[in-house]
């Protein structure tokens, strides 16, 4: 199960409008908590997780209905999360937080691209961007999102937003 579920927490990398997800939460052990699991966790093959799955490790907090990964050669290769809503929460580098959430976040560990899809919002204090399907290269940065019918909305705070009136802060 170590082998696949270290790829897990490369998920709290993949988004965008972010500034460093947490570094030293990969360090932290990883805890996993499903209703059921089968599968395999050598090989080929695929492990089934269901009835709720909680990820923690460090900062990351992973909640789907239900998670697959995809073994090829004793190694994750790809992560699928489903649910109304899956949902991912991280804290960055600098402190500020990351929220996504999406019916299906996919994650393909052998080209790095992330696939958010149904209904996906992604938040942080630089700002949200939120649609139908959006894609996501974790290399290269290149985001793209829209050009299926749907619209897809982003809004970018400014650098130095100030705090709402009657915030007290």
């Amino acid at each position: 199960m170590k082998i696949h579920l270290a790829a897990l927490c490369a998920l709290s990398l993949m988004f965008p409008l972010l500034a460093s997800a947490k570094s030293t939460d990969r360090n932290e052990p990883m805890n996993i908590d499903a209703g059921a699991q089968t599968g395999t966790l050598t090989g080929d093959g695929k492990t089934l997780m269901s009835g709720g799955v909680v990820i923690t490790q460090g900062s990351l907090d992973l909640r789907a209905a239900n998670a697959e990964i995809q073994i090829k050669g004793g190694e994750a290769v790809r992560a699928i999360f489903t649910g109304k809503q899956a949902t991912m929460r991280q804290q960055m580098d600098d402190g500020t937080w990351m929220d996504a959430t999406a019916d299906r976040i996919d994650y393909d560990i052998t080209s790095e691209i992330i696939t958010l899809t149904g209904n996906y919002k992604v938040t942080s204090a630089r700002g949200t961007n939120a649609g139908q399907r959006m894609v996501y290269n974790t290399r290269s940065g290149e985001m793209n999102s829209g050009g299926d019918g749907s619209r897809v909305r982003t809004v970018i705070q400014p650098k130095n937003k100030a705090p709402a009136a009657g915030s007290g802060k």
